[in-house]
């Protein structure tokens, strides 16, 4: 039987994680309940340290919470063993970091090709993929430019390109525009807004900056290691 599919792409329920034991714990979160439902931008706020990065490397499947339940399209993910993980990661789930992550060495297009390359995609099938991203991220025209020849915003839509590649389910953003100053990251989340709705994904973004909040269908912040709906 096929994977039934549901309305709602993403399922937390009274997730936990601690970093360290006894009196020097750090209860990162805190039974952390949520959901995401399909086709949704929705903004993760909260002040740095609150555990946003914690909460997105565990809905991703970088992490494992420690008690709790994660569903990621109709997925339990700790039902999931290495390679169930690996292939969650590699077919359903599309990352964007704040610090870019780019190959230095590669080109623009050679670096969005990279999970494609990955999945051992044809070549032709591989060059079409890429140039309609880049295309869709407005960068048709840098496609042999290397990272150090671009600038921080054109860098971080090659970012948004890369992880659009597998054509991912959950698009999920760590403060995508925290390197970049107020008016390039404002046209960073419009872009991401406009993939959302242009790729049919479902997007979960942590950003501190209000100004980007109101691009969201949706705003979830997390305070004292739980979930308040804005």
């Amino acid at each position: 039987m096929g994977q039934v599919v549901t309305e709602t792409m993403v399922r937390v329920q009274e997730v936990r994680k601690s970093y360290g034991r006894g009196a020097a714990a750090v209860h990162a979160l805190r039974g952390v309940s949520f959901e995401v439902p399909r086709g949704e931008l929705v903004a993760l706020k909260g002040r740095s340290g609150s555990g946003k990065t914690t909460l997105l490397n565990i809905v991703g499947g970088l992490d494992a919470a420690w008690t709790g339940r994660v569903e990621v399209d109709g997925r339990d993910l700790a039902a999931l063993d290495e390679d169930g993980l690996l292939a969650l990661r590699r077919d359903r789930v599309g990352f964007v970091f704040q610090s870019f992550g780019l190959i230095p060495i590669l080109t623009a297009a050679e670096n969005v090709g990279v999970p494609l390359r990955l999945r051992r995609t044809p070549p032709r099938r591989r060059e079409e993929r890429v140039g309609l991203l880049l295309s869709l991220v407005g960068l048709a025209d840098h496609a042999a430019q290397r990272p150090g020849e671009l600038s921080g915003g054109q860098q971080q839509r090659v970012a948004i390109a890369r992880a659009l590649a597998n054509e991912p389910a959950l698009l999920i953003a760590d403060e995508p525009t925290g390197q970049l100053d107020a008016e390039t990251g404002h046209a960073v989340m419009e872009l991401l807004r406009a993939v959302v709705r242009s790729e049919r994904v479902t997007a979960l973004v942590a950003t501190h900056d209000a100004a980007l909040l109101d691009l969201a269908d949706r705003v979830l912040e997390l305070r004292d290691g739980t979930i308040v709906e804005q």
